[in-house]
């Protein structure tokens, strides 16, 4: 039997198909009298059908005709004029309706209005509303009218709802059960206090500073909603401890660094006073670095730490060659939102500044230095994303401040400023929009001082595509990149996925590295490929320069990680 509707477009056809019982026999057999008494039906199903879409004067002319030994059944629907909301009424607790989630929820139903009527977002709405009063606390909250009065004469229709907020619950105490450190560490954790307002979004964050604290493969927040006594809401967190020793390593690759081999050893806890130790050996075919970090929680609030580090660095790119030795104290901490922190730094060694491949160090322009510097740094960071494999809303911003006190300790003083930032945000379906910024400000009494890692370069996977790993800069007398004191790049990228693991890109890249005034952006556009592998994505790039009278052809990036 075939089912043919006409006279109405997706959602209201997909409504009718569903709704009408002919559409369950399309692959079976029926008799005559089975297709005649489903035919005499049909009419009344379709008006059902399209009532919870505001289509309460739809009628119906049906056509049945035996084709061979098939039935064919034609409905021709005209919908009619739909039902609009022209009055909404919301009775809701002045205490609940000044909390600002729960009053965002209220409007979204006074939006309503003017609308045609349609049971599913009408359902959505209040029921969002419902779940904002349990969200911030009023666990004891009752729907008390939930009524919509449809007049099919003048085709309108009003909503009530009224809801009995109730009291305000507020949070107990937390209990940790299964923790392996001595109690009071995990507090610091805990992003509220006893006696706050109760907030599902709270315990979302205690949940998640717990999974990022990476101590545990299992973390199970439960608040005590049902035992609840005089307001008053306990939370029980239940945590299975994770493996304490991690040993990572294998092969990797990335245009910018070229093969390599990655290995490491994580202590993810040292003693029950949860310090942590982690250590790292990167030996590829253009850096190479061993690195050791040990970290302290401090008690308190807010994941407070202080952490020592120290790293060695031999890294050879297009246009610079460095082999540093770096110590590091630091003290982070959460603060409003953002990870904060506050740290010295001591970097000493040499390096090789405009040489290119293949060239003796002797090669004229080649600039050599040994520098020693020590400097404050203070940064912030923060990102959001709705999932870190693969981000559909999201964004990342990190702001840093570098300076030295002077030339007691340092060989030249300098004051640095960078902010780098991201934003990510879905569109249409199966398609990302990426843009991407960096920008660096450089004073120094002595130039020549700074290191690579202290001077701005632009270029590579994370830059301009299109161009090698910072071979972008400001050059010298030689015409050899020596980078520069200021730096400003920005990217936009589409991506488009075919399937959920496959996609490509096209994007535009414009920046440059420079001194003073002289910011003339170089230019990069290409496609991409990518793929999200059970390692993470993966990001193959193809990038030409664009109106460039230096360089011609195309380069070929590649980056495995996350987006933010």
């Amino acid at each position: 039997m075939k089912l043919v509707v006409d006279g109405v477009d997706d959602p209201l056809k997909s409504a009718v198909i569903s709704g009408v019982e002919l559409s369950q026999y399309a692959t079976r057999e029926v008799s005559a009298a089975q297709v005649r008494r489903l035919y005499a039906r049909a009419p009344d199903q379709v008006q059902a059908a399209l009532r919870p879409y505001g289509y309460y004067e739809a009628t119906v002319d049906a056509d049945l005709a035996q084709q061979g030994n098939d039935w064919r059944v034609t409905l021709h629907i005209k919908p009619g004029e739909p039902v609009k909301i022209t009055a909404v009424h919301v009775d809701l607790d002045q205490a609940a309706r000044a909390i600002a989630p729960i009053r965002r929820a209220e409007r979204a139903i006074e939006q309503l209005k003017g609308q045609t009527l349609n049971d599913g977002a009408y359902d959505a709405a209040r029921d969002a509303l419902s779940g904002q009063l349990t969200a911030n606390g009023f666990l004891a909250a009752k729907l008390l009218t939930h009524r919509v009065e449809v007049t099919r004469a003048d085709r309108s229709a009003v909503i009530r709802l009224a809801w009995e907020a109730g009291p305000r619950y507020r949070f107990g105490p937390v209990q940790f059960e299964g923790s392996q450190f001595r109690d009071g560490f995990l507090d610091r954790y805990v992003p509220f206090k006893p006696g706050d307002y109760f907030s599902q979004d709270k315990l979302l964050d205690l949940q998640q500073a717990l999974n990022g604290a990476d101590y545990f493969s299992v973390v199970n927040v439960q608040p005590d909603v049902d035992d609840a006594k005089d307001g008053t809401v306990n939370v029980r967190v239940q945590l299975v401890p994770a493996k304490r020793t991690v040993y990572t390593g294998g092969p990797f690759i990335g245009t910018d660094t070229g093969f390599g081999l990655r290995g490491g050893v994580e202590k993810r806890w040292v003693n029950r006073l949860g310090h942590k130790w982690k250590n790292e050996l990167v030996v590829a075919q253009r850096l190479k670095t061993l690195s050791t970090f040990y970290s302290i929680p401090r008690p308190g609030k807010n994941q407070h730490s202080l952490n020592f580090g120290a790293n060695y660095r031999d890294a050879n790119t297009d246009t610079s060659q460095s082999r540093t030795l770096e110590l590091v104290g630091n003290d982070t901490r959460l603060w409003h939102g953002w990870t904060r922190t506050l740290g010295v730094h001591a970097l000493s060694g040499t390096f090789t500044v405009g040489k290119r491949s293949g060239e003796p160090d002797n090669a004229p322009g080649v600039d050599h230095g040994r520098s020693t510097l020590v400097f404050a740094e203070a940064s912030l960071g923060r990102k959001r994303g709705d999932n870190p494999t693969f981000v559909r809303k999201g964004w990342s911003i990190n702001l840093a401040v570098r300076s030295t006190a002077g030339t007691l300790l340092s060989d030249t003083r300098f004051a640095q400023f960078t902010v780098d930032a991201k934003w990510i945000r879905a569109f249409l379906g199966r398609n990302r929009l990426i843009l991407r910024g960096s920008a660096g400000m450089t004073t120094t009494g002595n130039f020549d001082a700074l290191p690579p890692q202290l001077r701005f370069f632009a270029g590579g996977d994370r830059s301009v595509r299109g161009y090698g790993f910072q071979s972008i800069g400001p050059t010298n007398s030689y015409g050899r990149v020596i980078g520069g004191r200021n730096l400003l790049v920005a990217s936009t990228e589409v991506e488009h996925y075919f399937t959920r693991k496959w996609g490509i890109a096209a994007f535009v890249d414009a920046g440059n590295a420079f001194t003073g005034t002289d910011y003339r952006p170089k230019i990069g556009a290409g496609l991409g490929v990518r793929w999200l592998s059970p390692v993470g994505m993966i990001r193959v790039d193809f990038g030409t320069p664009v109106h460039s009278r230096e360089k011609h052809g195309i380069e070929l990036h590649i980056v495995i990680g996350p987006d933010l």
